[in-house]
This record gives structure tokens, sequence and C-alpha cells, in this order.
């Protein structure tokens, strides 16, 4: 049974969807490091760790020890940077970067969770300033993101919130407070074993092309193990609102962002949703 077959309760619901390797087949965090060093934000060494741990992550994924040792990386990297020029920066680039990366698979379950009257949140420990003019390309309701401290128009370093790990439960947790959800008939998906305490706040909870200790916790659990393997053009599937200039994206998220490259080892996509 589908998402969009599901019955209407009086409580609302909603499907809370992870960024990286979950609707996009790219690691947000680092999908601009070229055009932060065309822009002079960052060195060329810099672009080579970020590619670098981009690899860490496709061929085996990352463990919290490196996803600590990159958010500390990734946050004093971006200290001093001037807010406006990567407002512009990633104002010129979201669409070309983001548009032939999301998973076709993410897309048609997005539309159908709408279809069934859910709301569509994304929880990603990128950058809000990024992750919210994505979310509004895709279609989401709402965004829960890492945001950073600014100082007289610049980011300091510093972290306001990190949406990782156990702050992304409390995130929807609040949110379910705040508009009413009823998590026990709500959605999640994820990829990262980091995501599991996200993954257990609902009722229906998802692993997609999972790393090898969620696929162990799912399997433990009973947890439904998507696949998705189709990038595509956005633009092919829904239709884009403009790009907005005053729309910043600070690719800063520590770790949890590394998991967006494509899976290499990727099956065709097994969507048995049990009790959808």
């Amino acid at each position: 049974m589908s998402p969009a077959g599901s019955s209407v309760s009086a409580r609302p619901t909603a499907a809370f969807f992870d960024l990286d390797k979950t609707i996009i087949a790219r690691s947000s965090t680092f999908a601009f490091s070229k055009e932060f060093q065309a822009g002079g934000l960052i060195s060329r060494g810099a672009v080579l760790r970020s590619a670098y741990a981009q690899f860490v992550y496709l061929v085996g994924g990352a463990d919290h020890d490196q996803m600590e040792k990159m958010r500390q990386f990734m946050s004093q990297l971006c200290a001093g940077w001037d807010v406006q020029t990567v407002t512009d920066i990633v104002a010129d680039t979201l669409h070309n970067i983001v548009d032939p990366l999301v998973y076709d698979e993410a897309v048609s379950l997005i539309e159908e969770h709408h279809a069934a009257g859910r709301d569509v949140i994304i929880v990603s420990t990128s950058g809000a300033e990024m992750v919210e003019p994505i979310g509004e390309m895709l279609g989401a309701d709402h965004v829960v993101a890492t945001r950073m401290e600014v100082s007289e128009g610049k980011y300091t370093g510093k972290i306001r919130f990190y949406a990782y790990a156990e702050n992304k439960a409390k995130a929807i947790n609040d949110l379910a407070r705040k508009r009413g959800y009823d998590l026990s008939r709500c959605y999640a998906y994820s990829d990262s074993i980091t995501d599991v305490t996200m993954l257990e706040a609902v009722g229906h909870p998802f692993a997609v092309n999972p790393d090898k200790d969620l696929r162990k916790v799912a399997r433990e659990r009973g947890w439904p193990v998507l696949v998705f393997e189709r990038p595509v053009a956005l633009g092919s599937r829904v239709k884009l609102p403009p790009a907005k200039p005053t729309l910043a994206a600070l690719a800063i998220a520590g770790a949890a962002g590394l998991g967006a490259a494509i899976w290499v080892n990727a099956r065709r996509a097994r969507r048995e949703h049990i009790g959808i």
C-alpha cells in the first residue's frame, strides 16, 4: 500500500527525510567547494580535503569520530566568510549543482507523501542557508538544518544549532508538539547510523542506501531497506522556482553531510513499504 493510499486521521502526519544519499546523490556539504575556491573563500587544499572526505564516505561511510573531525574542520574553515559573498556564489550555482543530482525514487516518495496529505520535512546536518533553497526546489514544507552564528555580516565559525544525531530527533519531537503530528503514524528516511534516533522517533522508519551499521540495525528491527540509484534532473520531475539571490548556502555540516555520493554497489530499488 503506497503513502497516497493511507487513510486520513484527525491529527496531521509528516514524512521526515535526511538529505544526503537519501534525496540527493552527492554530498550537499561539499558540492559547492569548487565554487567557493573560485570565489576566493577556500584554498585548493581545502577543496582536495573535501573531495577526500566524500571518497571516504563513498567507499565505506564515516564513523562518529571522523564526522566530528570534519565538523570542526568545516566550522573553522568558514570563520570570517562574508555572508553576502556566500549568498552570491550559491545563488549563481545552486540549480546547476543540485538539479542533476536528485534521486528519482526520492522525488516520487515526496510526491506520494504530499498526495497523502502529509507534510514533507527535510532534516539535514548541512547548513540551513543551503538546505532551505534545496527544500524549496523539492517542494518541502519545512527544513531542519544546522545554523551558523553570524556577526556583522560574517560567519564566526561557531554553530548555533547542530542538526546531528540526537538533535535531529529532538527537533522532530519539537515540531510534533508544535504542529500536532502523530509521530506513531509519521515516516522517516535516512542512510546513516547516526540518524537511528530520528528513525526511532516515528512509527514508519526506512533505511535508504544504508551504511553497514544502519543496515544491521534495520535487519535486527525489521525496518524496510530501500535502495535509491537513479539520479535525475530535478527539473525533469518538478517545476523549479526561480533562483533567489537572497538565498545563501553555506556548505558546512560536519560529517553527516558527507554521505551523498552515489551508492556504488546499489541494487535495483525494492520499495516494499511495510505499513504504508
